[in-house]
């Protein structure tokens, strides 16, 4: 199905949504990859400075696409460093956001998005909450995941917080020692949590890993957003559908869904 084209969930097909937060209900993603890139950056100038090597930064379109967006924190430290040749010991939770370990850098990251959060706030797309609202006034069910750990501050601060039935983010991920995505789990508890089975959910995701995560859990349709132009990688790596606009996703009362 051509992205942007009316796509319409049926009623009788599905009984709740599942949706991304970080470039799906926020426009929280660029602030978040600006809080990688100069995170690396200082990292690698650092190291480049010790080493004698040449300083080659952390490229905040195809670096967090492919290396950290969706993923919990650490995994995306592991994932970009090791595109790099780099391994640094992993470290504890506790690290100071100074430490030249996987959690300390990963520290450092959440300490510079919280700096850009602050002065910055956080916006929603609007798009995206009138179709929340929808689905609540048609009786479906929604949940919110996010890989973050911010995630209840960040919907408070807009005023989203109560706007789902189920949240589940990074502290629930830790507590419940879930895998990161692409790893299905954060989608499959959001659906156990929503007593739906995972076939008759939805799954709204912007990034590569979440969509990957949406097709491993055996949902019932996984829908990709595109708002930076990543189309075709989206469906290369498992969405059903693609929407550009979440205004694309209309409530039909019959039993038929479109694109799946």
């Amino acid at each position: 199905m051509n992205e942007g084209s009316p796509i319409r969930l049926a009623r009788a097909r599905f009984d709740a949504v599942i949706f991304d937060l970080d470039g799906v209900i926020t426009r929280t993603a660029r602030q978040h990859a600006r809080a990688w890139k100069r995170m690396f950056d200082e990292f690698l100038e650092r190291r480049s400075r010790g080493e004698g090597g040449r300083f080659v930064p952390f490229d905040i379109d195809a670096d967090y696409r492919r290396y950290v967006d969706g993923k919990p924190r650490y995994d995306g430290v592991v994932g970009f460093l090791r595109s790099r040749g780099i391994e640094l010991p992993w470290g504890d939770p506790r690290d100071r956001p100074a430490a030249a370990t996987v959690c300390g850098l990963g520290n450092r990251k959440n300490e510079l998005f919280g700096e850009v959060l602050d002065r910055e706030g956080a916006e929603v797309f609007e798009d995206a909450i009138d179709l929340v609202r929808a689905l609540a006034n048609a009786g479906i069910k929604t949940a919110i995941v996010s890989s973050s750990k911010n995630c209840a501050s960040i919907l408070r601060s807009v005023g989203a917080l109560d706007l789902f039935d189920v949240r589940v983010d990074g502290t629930h991920a830790e507590a419940l020692r879930l895998h990161g995505k692409p790893a299905p789990d954060i989608f499959l508890a959001a659906a156990e949590a929503l007593n739906v089975d995972p076939q008759r959910a939805v799954v709204v995701e912007d990034a590569l890993a979440g969509v990957e995560a949406g097709r491993a859990g055996g949902f019932g349709l996984v829908v990709g957003v595109d708002r930076v132009g990543q189309a075709d990688a989206l469906r290369g790596h498992g969405a059903d559908v693609v929407v550009s606009d979440l205004g694309s996703l209309q409530i039909a009362n019959g039993g038929r869904t479109d694109g799946h």
